[in-house]
Protein backbone atom coordinates (compact mmCIF):
# COMPACT_ATOMS: atom_id res chain seq x y z
CA UNK A 1 0.00 0.00 0.00
CA UNK A 2 0.97 3.66 -0.59
CA UNK A 3 1.16 6.43 2.61
CA UNK A 4 -0.78 9.75 1.51
CA UNK A 5 1.67 12.45 1.92
CA UNK A 6 -1.16 14.66 3.00
CA UNK A 7 -4.69 14.76 5.13
CA UNK A 8 -5.05 12.06 8.37
CA UNK A 9 -1.84 10.06 9.47
CA UNK A 10 -1.95 6.58 8.43
CA UNK A 11 -1.29 3.95 11.06
CA UNK A 12 -0.20 0.06 11.35
CA UNK A 13 0.71 -2.18 13.66
CA UNK A 14 4.06 -2.49 13.11
CA UNK A 15 6.39 -5.74 14.25
CA UNK A 16 6.23 -5.36 18.28
CA UNK A 17 2.85 -4.06 18.99
CA UNK A 18 3.57 -1.10 18.15
CA UNK A 19 0.85 1.17 16.09
CA UNK A 20 3.37 3.87 14.37
CA UNK A 21 2.10 6.94 12.41
CA UNK A 22 3.98 8.07 9.87
CA UNK A 23 4.16 12.00 10.49
CA UNK A 24 6.89 14.65 10.68
CA UNK A 25 8.29 15.04 14.31
CA UNK A 26 9.26 18.50 15.23
CA UNK A 27 10.41 18.56 18.58
CA UNK A 28 12.28 21.59 20.81
CA UNK A 29 13.13 23.59 17.28
CA UNK A 30 14.28 20.33 15.95
CA UNK A 31 14.26 19.71 12.14
CA UNK A 32 11.07 17.41 10.27
CA UNK A 33 11.33 13.68 10.86
CA UNK A 34 9.76 11.19 8.97
CA UNK A 35 10.12 7.34 8.62
CA UNK A 36 8.80 5.06 5.83
CA UNK A 37 7.30 1.61 6.95
CA UNK A 38 7.73 -1.49 5.53
CA UNK A 39 5.27 -2.55 2.61
CA UNK A 40 2.86 -4.85 4.34
CA UNK A 41 -0.20 -6.97 3.06
CA UNK A 42 -4.09 -6.14 3.66
CA UNK A 43 -3.54 -8.73 6.57
CA UNK A 44 -0.31 -6.59 7.96
CA UNK A 45 2.12 -9.61 7.49
CA UNK A 46 5.02 -8.39 5.53
CA UNK A 47 5.45 -8.88 1.95
CA UNK A 48 9.14 -9.33 2.45
CA UNK A 49 12.25 -7.94 4.44
CA UNK A 50 12.20 -4.38 3.96
CA UNK A 51 14.82 -2.19 5.36
CA UNK A 52 15.03 1.16 6.13
CA UNK A 53 17.03 3.39 3.54
CA UNK A 54 19.48 4.54 5.69
CA UNK A 55 20.35 3.77 9.11
CA UNK A 56 22.25 5.30 11.99
CA UNK A 57 23.99 4.37 15.55
CA UNK A 58 22.25 4.82 18.60
CA UNK A 59 25.47 7.08 20.19
CA UNK A 60 26.40 7.89 23.82
CA UNK A 61 28.20 11.63 23.94
CA UNK A 62 27.23 14.82 25.64
CA UNK A 63 24.56 17.09 24.18
CA UNK A 64 24.70 20.82 24.24
CA UNK A 65 21.61 22.96 23.73
CA UNK A 66 22.61 26.62 22.57
CA UNK A 67 20.98 29.92 21.40
CA UNK A 68 22.66 33.01 19.60
CA UNK A 69 21.82 36.74 20.00
CA UNK A 70 23.31 39.59 18.95
CA UNK A 71 25.71 42.12 20.90
CA UNK A 72 28.33 44.76 20.60
CA UNK A 73 32.02 45.27 21.25
CA UNK A 74 33.00 48.23 23.08
CA UNK A 75 33.78 49.11 26.55
CA UNK A 76 30.26 48.67 28.80
CA UNK A 77 27.43 51.15 29.47
CA UNK A 78 28.52 54.67 29.74
CA UNK A 79 28.27 56.99 32.98
CA UNK A 80 28.12 60.49 33.39
CA UNK A 81 31.05 62.80 35.13
CA UNK A 82 28.67 65.34 37.00
CA UNK A 83 30.63 68.50 37.77
CA UNK A 84 30.50 70.12 41.10
CA UNK A 85 32.30 73.33 40.27
CA UNK A 86 30.89 76.72 39.68
CA UNK A 87 32.31 78.80 37.08
CA UNK A 88 33.46 78.95 33.07
CA UNK A 89 34.33 75.16 31.35
CA UNK A 90 38.26 76.12 30.54
CA UNK A 91 39.68 72.53 29.50
CA UNK A 92 37.80 69.55 28.35
CA UNK A 93 39.41 66.03 26.95
CA UNK A 94 39.22 64.61 23.85
CA UNK A 95 36.52 61.76 23.57
CA UNK A 96 38.46 58.28 23.50
CA UNK A 97 41.10 59.53 25.86
CA UNK A 98 41.88 57.46 28.61
CA UNK A 99 42.13 59.56 32.25
CA UNK A 100 44.16 58.00 34.70
CA UNK A 101 44.76 58.57 38.62
CA UNK A 102 46.48 61.99 39.17
CA UNK A 103 45.27 63.88 35.84
CA UNK A 104 43.16 66.43 35.03
CA UNK A 105 39.30 65.39 33.57
CA UNK A 106 38.45 68.99 32.88
CA UNK A 107 38.97 72.42 34.07
CA UNK A 108 37.01 75.52 35.44
CA UNK A 109 38.54 78.61 35.93
CA UNK A 110 41.95 77.71 34.76
CA UNK A 111 41.91 75.11 37.47
CA UNK A 112 41.84 71.27 37.44
CA UNK A 113 39.17 68.63 38.59
CA UNK A 114 41.25 65.51 39.38
CA UNK A 115 40.65 61.96 39.03
CA UNK A 116 42.03 59.65 42.05
CA UNK A 117 40.93 56.21 42.74
CA UNK A 118 38.35 55.36 45.51
CA UNK A 119 35.18 54.04 45.49
CA UNK A 120 33.39 56.18 47.87
CA UNK A 121 32.39 59.39 45.58
CA UNK A 122 33.48 62.80 46.44
CA UNK A 123 30.22 64.35 48.78
CA UNK A 124 32.13 66.63 50.82
CA UNK A 125 34.92 69.10 51.19
CA UNK A 126 37.64 67.84 53.23
CA UNK A 127 40.31 69.11 55.69
CA UNK A 128 41.22 69.12 59.19
CA UNK A 129 39.44 67.45 61.91
CA UNK A 130 37.33 65.51 59.24
CA UNK A 131 36.99 61.56 59.25
CA UNK A 132 35.80 59.00 57.41
CA UNK A 133 36.33 56.94 54.23
CA UNK A 134 36.40 59.18 51.94
CA UNK A 135 39.58 60.56 53.68
CA UNK A 136 41.62 57.36 54.08
CA UNK A 137 40.95 56.80 50.52
CA UNK A 138 42.01 60.45 49.95
CA UNK A 139 45.89 59.79 51.38
CA UNK A 140 46.01 56.66 49.96
CA UNK A 141 45.84 58.26 46.38
CA UNK A 142 48.22 60.73 47.61
CA UNK A 143 50.81 58.02 48.50
CA UNK A 144 50.03 56.26 45.19
CA UNK A 145 50.65 59.39 43.57
CA UNK A 146 54.42 59.69 45.46
CA UNK A 147 53.39 62.11 48.69
CA UNK A 148 53.95 61.41 52.02
CA UNK A 149 54.89 62.42 55.55
CA UNK A 150 51.06 61.39 56.55
CA UNK A 151 49.21 58.04 58.48
CA UNK A 152 46.89 56.69 55.82
CA UNK A 153 44.12 55.95 58.03
CA UNK A 154 40.55 57.47 58.20
CA UNK A 155 41.85 61.15 59.99
CA UNK A 156 42.38 64.22 58.30
CA UNK A 157 45.19 65.67 60.46
CA UNK A 158 47.78 68.03 59.80
CA UNK A 159 49.82 65.88 58.20
CA UNK A 160 47.05 64.92 55.45
CA UNK A 161 46.89 68.72 55.02
CA UNK A 162 50.63 69.21 54.61
CA UNK A 163 50.68 66.48 52.09
CA UNK A 164 47.17 67.93 50.35
CA UNK A 165 49.13 71.38 49.88
CA UNK A 166 52.36 69.71 48.54
CA UNK A 167 49.64 68.42 45.83
CA UNK A 168 47.74 71.61 45.08
CA UNK A 169 51.29 73.12 44.48
CA UNK A 170 52.03 71.06 41.79
CA UNK A 171 48.61 71.91 40.65
CA UNK A 172 49.45 75.24 40.35
CA UNK A 173 46.00 75.47 42.81
CA UNK A 174 45.88 77.82 46.10
CA UNK A 175 47.67 75.99 48.75
CA UNK A 176 44.76 75.89 51.06
CA UNK A 177 45.69 72.28 52.69
CA UNK A 178 41.80 71.74 51.66
CA UNK A 179 40.47 69.78 49.18
CA UNK A 180 37.16 71.55 47.65
CA UNK A 181 34.09 69.76 46.91
CA UNK A 182 34.32 69.19 43.14
CA UNK A 183 38.25 69.18 42.60
CA UNK A 184 38.53 65.67 43.03
CA UNK A 185 36.63 62.75 41.28
CA UNK A 186 36.91 59.35 42.88
CA UNK A 187 36.11 56.66 40.46
CA UNK A 188 37.36 52.69 40.82
CA UNK A 189 39.93 52.77 38.15
CA UNK A 190 41.02 54.54 35.10
CA UNK A 191 38.20 56.31 32.79
CA UNK A 192 37.87 56.48 29.76
CA UNK A 193 36.13 59.12 27.81
CA UNK A 194 33.27 58.59 25.99
CA UNK A 195 31.72 61.74 24.44
CA UNK A 196 31.61 65.50 25.56
CA UNK A 197 28.53 66.76 27.46
CA UNK A 198 29.40 70.75 27.14
CA UNK A 199 31.85 72.66 25.11
CA UNK A 200 34.50 74.72 25.69
CA UNK A 201 33.19 78.39 27.70
CA UNK A 202 30.06 77.56 28.38
CA UNK A 203 29.07 77.78 32.13
CA UNK A 204 29.99 74.97 34.25
CA UNK A 205 26.72 74.21 36.04
CA UNK A 206 27.23 72.32 39.22
CA UNK A 207 24.94 69.27 38.88
CA UNK A 208 24.83 69.25 34.95
CA UNK A 209 26.94 66.60 32.80
CA UNK A 210 30.57 67.36 31.85
CA UNK A 211 31.35 64.31 29.95
CA UNK A 212 30.01 60.58 29.56
CA UNK A 213 32.57 57.92 30.61
CA UNK A 214 33.44 54.12 30.73
CA UNK A 215 35.86 51.91 32.02
CA UNK A 216 39.01 50.70 29.49
CA UNK A 217 38.24 46.96 29.55
CA UNK A 218 37.04 45.89 26.72
CA UNK A 219 33.71 44.19 27.28
CA UNK A 220 30.43 42.73 25.04
CA UNK A 221 27.09 44.18 25.96
CA UNK A 222 24.18 41.55 25.17
CA UNK A 223 20.66 42.59 24.15
CA UNK A 224 18.16 39.58 25.58
CA UNK A 225 14.32 39.60 26.00
CA UNK A 226 13.18 39.29 29.49
CA UNK A 227 12.25 35.49 28.49
CA UNK A 228 16.08 34.83 28.32
CA UNK A 229 16.85 35.69 31.81
CA UNK A 230 17.08 32.16 33.28
CA UNK A 231 20.17 31.29 30.28
CA UNK A 232 22.02 34.74 31.13
CA UNK A 233 23.44 34.91 35.14
CA UNK A 234 26.56 36.13 36.12
CA UNK A 235 29.31 34.14 36.00
CA UNK A 236 27.49 32.31 32.98
CA UNK A 237 29.91 30.85 30.51
CA UNK A 238 29.81 31.88 26.81
CA UNK A 239 31.28 31.70 23.29
CA UNK A 240 31.50 35.12 21.45
CA UNK A 241 32.41 35.05 17.41
CA UNK A 242 34.54 37.58 16.57
CA UNK A 243 33.83 39.90 13.20
CA UNK A 244 37.45 38.38 12.50
CA UNK A 245 35.76 34.75 12.43
CA UNK A 246 37.98 33.80 15.60
CA UNK A 247 35.85 32.34 18.68
CA UNK A 248 36.78 34.03 22.16
CA UNK A 249 35.38 32.74 25.77
CA UNK A 250 33.27 34.86 27.95
CA UNK A 251 31.34 35.43 31.09
CA UNK A 252 28.46 36.76 32.06
CA UNK A 253 29.64 39.58 34.62
CA UNK A 254 25.68 41.54 35.14
CA UNK A 255 22.74 41.53 33.84
CA UNK A 256 20.29 44.44 34.32
CA UNK A 257 16.78 45.75 33.04
CA UNK A 258 16.43 48.39 30.14
CA UNK A 259 13.04 50.10 30.11
CA UNK A 260 13.24 51.40 25.81
CA UNK A 261 11.27 54.25 25.38
CA UNK A 262 7.75 53.76 23.10
CA UNK A 263 8.91 53.76 19.29
CA UNK A 264 4.98 55.32 17.93
CA UNK A 265 1.97 56.83 18.90
CA UNK A 266 0.27 54.35 21.47
CA UNK A 267 2.73 52.40 22.58
CA UNK A 268 4.05 50.74 26.30
CA UNK A 269 7.37 50.93 26.99
CA UNK A 270 9.43 47.87 26.40
CA UNK A 271 11.70 46.24 29.11
CA UNK A 272 14.57 44.34 27.71
CA UNK A 273 17.78 42.84 29.47
CA UNK A 274 21.42 43.77 28.73
CA UNK A 275 23.98 41.75 30.43
CA UNK A 276 27.93 42.46 29.74
CA UNK A 277 30.07 39.98 29.64
CA UNK A 278 33.81 40.33 30.16
CA UNK A 279 36.44 38.16 27.58
CA UNK A 280 38.97 35.73 28.36
CA UNK A 281 41.44 36.74 26.33
CA UNK A 282 41.37 40.77 25.97
CA UNK A 283 43.63 41.25 23.32
CA UNK A 284 41.25 38.86 20.65
CA UNK A 285 39.37 42.44 20.94
CA UNK A 286 42.33 44.41 19.72
CA UNK A 287 42.18 46.16 16.63
CA UNK A 288 38.27 46.59 16.91
CA UNK A 289 37.53 49.73 18.24
CA UNK A 290 33.49 49.15 18.07
CA UNK A 291 31.92 46.05 15.95
CA UNK A 292 28.65 43.42 16.30
CA UNK A 293 29.01 39.80 17.62
CA UNK A 294 27.76 36.67 17.94
CA UNK A 295 27.16 35.42 21.66
CA UNK A 296 26.25 31.64 22.14
CA UNK A 297 24.26 31.24 25.02
CA UNK A 298 24.48 27.29 26.41
CA UNK A 299 20.53 26.50 27.46
CA UNK A 300 21.18 23.43 28.71
CA UNK A 301 23.23 20.60 28.32
CA UNK A 302 22.93 16.76 29.68
CA UNK A 303 26.44 14.80 29.52
CA UNK A 304 27.23 11.39 28.06
CA UNK A 305 23.59 10.18 27.20
CA UNK A 306 22.17 8.25 24.69
CA UNK A 307 21.14 9.86 21.48
CA UNK A 308 20.12 9.44 18.00
CA UNK A 309 19.65 12.02 15.16
CA UNK A 310 16.06 13.41 15.46
CA UNK A 311 15.21 12.37 11.88
CA UNK A 312 15.43 8.39 13.38
CA UNK A 313 12.27 9.46 15.78
CA UNK A 314 8.65 7.91 14.62
CA UNK A 315 5.58 9.14 16.09
CA UNK A 316 3.51 6.12 17.81
CA UNK A 317 -0.61 6.71 17.60
CA UNK A 318 -0.84 5.69 21.11
CA UNK A 319 1.26 8.94 21.80
CA UNK A 320 4.73 9.33 22.25
CA UNK A 321 8.09 8.42 20.15
CA UNK A 322 9.33 5.50 18.49
CA UNK A 323 12.85 4.61 17.16
CA UNK A 324 12.42 1.69 13.92
CA UNK A 325 15.64 -0.44 15.63
CA UNK A 326 17.47 -2.43 12.49
CA UNK A 327 18.89 -5.75 13.20
CA UNK A 328 20.49 -7.85 10.68
CA UNK A 329 18.02 -8.28 7.98
CA UNK A 330 14.94 -7.75 10.25
CA UNK A 331 13.24 -4.79 12.00
CA UNK A 332 10.77 -3.99 14.73
CA UNK A 333 10.16 -0.88 16.80
CA UNK A 334 11.06 0.52 19.85
CA UNK A 335 8.97 3.21 22.14
CA UNK A 336 11.62 5.72 23.85
CA UNK A 337 11.84 8.84 26.01
CA UNK A 338 12.85 11.66 24.61
CA UNK A 339 14.86 14.24 26.34
CA UNK A 340 17.28 17.28 24.91
CA UNK A 341 17.25 17.92 21.60
CA UNK A 342 20.37 19.93 20.65
CA UNK A 343 22.36 20.12 17.43
CA UNK A 344 19.81 18.02 14.89
CA UNK A 345 20.53 14.95 17.94
CA UNK A 346 17.66 13.62 20.39
CA UNK A 347 18.25 12.21 23.69
CA UNK A 348 16.76 9.06 23.99
CA UNK A 349 16.17 6.31 26.97
CA UNK A 350 13.58 2.87 27.02
CA UNK A 351 14.23 -0.70 28.60
CA UNK A 352 15.93 -1.48 25.26
CA UNK A 353 17.93 1.07 24.03
CA UNK A 354 21.40 0.46 24.18
CA UNK A 355 24.36 2.20 22.82
CA UNK A 356 25.87 0.66 19.60
CA UNK A 357 22.04 -0.46 17.87
CA UNK A 358 21.24 0.51 14.73
CA UNK A 359 17.95 2.28 13.76
CA UNK A 360 16.24 3.46 10.60
CA UNK A 361 16.55 6.77 8.72
CA UNK A 362 14.86 8.67 6.21
CA UNK A 363 16.69 8.97 3.20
Amino acid sequence: MTFPTTGKPVSRKAKGGLAVVVVAVVAAGAAAAAVALARRDSAGAASGPQLPPATAKITRQDLRATEEVTGDLGYGPANSLINRLPGTVTSLPIAGSVIKQGQVLYGVDGRPAVLLYGAQPAYRPLGPGDEGVDVKQLETALRALGYTGFTVDEKYTSDTAGAVRQWQEDLRLPESGRVELGRVVFAAGALRVETLRVELGQPAQPGSPVLSHTGTTRLVTARLEVSDQKMAVPGTPVKIEMPSGTTVSGTVDKVYSVIEAPSGQGQQPKTRLEAIISLADPKAAEGFDAATVDIVFTVAERKQVLAVPVAALVALAEGGYGVELVDGTATRYLRVETGLFAGGQVEVSGAEIAEGQTVGMPK
